[in-house]
């Protein structure tokens, strides 16, 4: 899915890239800081979807603000989510990591439900935190 939004109501619009992940969910965060380590220049700001600024997003998307199914790739106001939102971000990794974006061309629904059978799961494979992510003071800068 790729949305617009309007970029004076939304402060995270101002920056190029926010990725806006469930802040409980292990596998996100190993997302997370898999992307930290292969993102040398910063080019991704950090969110949690648990945010007053990512709910405004959300509600103004018409998705959950409680039942978190993906996360968003925020372009400055475009809106990226589940397997194209991380096909986005890997071509900014460093290493091979860009290759992934290759897969891009495998029809978005194909994509999408395989996306949806790992966000269903991703509790029961990784379990989940009783806190949001607390970054360390390394990672603050990265964090909006």
């Amino acid at each position: 899915m790729k949305q617009e939004l309007d970029p004076k109501s939304h402060e995270w619009a101002r920056h190029e890239r926010v990725i806006v992940f469930d802040g409980v969910c292990n596998w996100c965060n190993a997302w997370i800081n898999f992307t930290i380590d292969h993102d040398p220049q910063g080019k991704f700001k950090l969110g949690t979807l648990q945010s007053e600024q990512a709910k405004q997003i959300l509600q103004e998307l018409q998705l959950s603000t409680e039942d978190f199914k993906t996360f968003l790739l925020l372009e400055r106001t475009h809106v990226f989510t589940k397997s194209t939102a991380v096909l986005r971000i890997a071509r900014h990794l460093s290493g091979l990591w860009p290759l992934l974006y290759l897969f891009i061309i495998v029809p978005r629904p194909l994509r999408d439900a395989i996306y949806d059978i790992v966000a269903r799961n991703r509790y029961k494979l990784m379990g989940k935190a009783e806190t949001c992510r607390v970054p360390t003071p390394d990672e603050r800068a990265r964090f909006v």
